[in-house]
């Protein structure tokens, strides 16, 4: 998933939905108590967030290190795929404890490739603002500590997932920490498909809940569900990579924004995203079990995701027409609302309505 995307660095999938406000953030300068100007009043509110800048703490370099907001957009569409797996025609409902550990285990899967991510970035990760202050870019963190860090969380996480739900949703877990850190991490810097392999990584948790509810890899509403995720990636992301073009250019990074400036090439993707994102959860509307019902219902909620893609392809659409860090932050945001929303009607639809 690309960096700021899913789990990804989303789709530095870094890949992370919910914060526009970060995406063209400095680093604030730390300044000594020489260095103050008496004149100058500064507020309680501003005050405390430098001293948080100034003064990190171990605990909150370790949440850092996993991607929160990734890992937090991952267990989203852990639950979302989770229920659509309980109501298909091999899934079992899943008990309180069955879904605690099933979102502990995803998450810890997740937080550990995000880790691995900034292991393997820390030389590149100064190079850009935003991610300058990271615990292993800015060398608070030994490199070893953040290896260790990321084995821990990826080995438990696997363990519990098999010890709960048995080998499927594990094998899934190691393959999307595999495809995400050992494939998608190191072609960044080297070709624009980065992002389409990182979709794909983004995209693979969802089989992680699906099968954990008792879903099988060969169901068609698990691949609709997986369609949706890589498929969002796509407008989310190129809009990330629109805003963030120059720290990624600066930085080496071979984005779409970077290798076509014109922003041409990422407008387009993101229209066929937002438009195939729309036909994938239309499919399991209509054909929820595997096959084509064409009731009151299929057509309804078919209707409702077409109404709830709608505003990422207008806003897609829209900077095709005139590419501009407004028009990608507006359809950076729209994403993060209509992602939840189709969601919605797939998960309404597979438990019956």
């Amino acid at each position: 998933m690309p960096d700021d995307s899913l789990m990804p660095d989303g789709p530095d999938m870094d890949g992370d939905p919910a914060m526009s406000g970060e995406l063209a953030r400095s680093i604030d300068p730390v300044t000594s108590p020489s260095d103050d100007i008496p004149s100058i009043a500064v507020s309680s509110s501003t005050a405390k967030k430098s001293k948080r800048t100034r003064e990190p703490t171990l605990v909150g370099d370790f949440v850092e290190l996993t991607k929160p907001r990734i890992v937090t957009m991952i267990l989203v569409t852990t639950v979302a795929s989770a229920w659509i797996g309980m109501a298909a025609p091999t899934g079992v409902s899943l008990s309180l404890s069955a879904w605690l550990v099933l979102l502990i285990g995803t998450g810890l899967v997740a937080g550990s490739a995000g880790a691995a991510n900034q292991v393997w970035e820390r030389w590149i990760d100064p190079l850009m603002p935003r991610t300058a202050s990271r615990p292993l870019a800015s060398r608070r963190m030994l490199p070893a500590t953040g290896i260790a860090f990321t084995a821990i969380l990826g080995l438990l996480g696997t363990a519990l997932l098999a010890w709960q739900f048995g080998a499927a949703p594990a094998w899934v877990g190691v393959a999307t920490w595999v495809v995400y850190v050992l494939i998608y991490t190191p072609m960044k810097t080297r070709t624009a498909w980065n992002t389409t392999v990182g979709a794909i990584a983004g995209a693979m948790p969802v089989f992680m809940g699906y099968t954990a509810a008792g879903g099988l890899m060969t169901d068609l509403a698990g691949w609709m569900l997986f369609g949706v995720l890589v498929c969002w990636q796509y407008p989310h992301f190129m809009a990330i990579a629109w805003l963030c073009r120059q720290q990624y250019a600066e930085a080496g990074f071979k984005m779409t924004t970077t290798v076509d400036p014109s922003g041409r090439s990422a407008a387009w993707q993101s229209i066929v995203g937002a438009i195939a994102l729309a036909v994938c959860g239309v499919i399991l509307c209509l054909a929820p079990a595997g096959e084509l019902i064409l009731s009151a219902a299929s057509f309804t909620t078919s209707l409702l995701v077409v109404v709830a893609s709608w505003p990422l392809l207008k806003a897609a659409l829209r900077f095709a027409r005139q590419p501009d860090d407004l028009r990608a932050r507006k359809m950076m945001r729209w994403s993060l609302v209509v992602l939840p929303a189709v969601l919605l009607v797939m998960t309404l639809r597979m438990i019956g309505l």
